[in-house]
């Protein structure tokens, strides 16, 4: 007896169309969807306080660099979320400050200024 001739589409003759099918092993690991990463909250707090630190005087863009500060520690320790919201805090806060330092700066030479110049006249 011959073989049946090569069949391309793997539509071979004689086989059994009932024939049980081999059993598929599925492998879930961790059981679903990948756990969020969670962001850490003085990252969050540094850069909203970076924000506000606009309105503020500053006041709050000096915390700002001390909770990004503070959180980028935190985040190379325990692996956490938030290193963008981080640096962002830190960011804005130095800038913030800088700002508003120069700002005082003006003022108060501003001020000296005007009070120095009054102080020389006579009437």
């Amino acid at each position: 007896m011959a073989q049946p001739p090569y069949d391309p589409y793997g539509g071979g003759y004689g086989q059994d169309p009932y024939a049980q099918q081999p059993s598929v092993q599925h492998h879930y690991y961790g059981g679903g969807a990948p756990a969020a990463v969670q962001n850490n909250g003085m990252a969050v707090a540094s850069m909203v306080l970076g924000l506000i630190g606009i309105v503020f005087c500053g006041f709050t863009s000096i915390l700002a660099i001390i909770f990004g500060h503070v959180a980028q520690s935190q985040i190379k320790r325990t692996g956490e979320g938030g290193a963008g919201m981080a640096t962002a805090g830190l960011v804005l806060g130095y800038i913030m400050t800088g700002i508003w330092v120069l700002a005082w700066i003006f003022y108060l030479g501003l001020w000296a200024a005007v009070v120095g110049s009054s102080a020389g006249t006579t009437y």
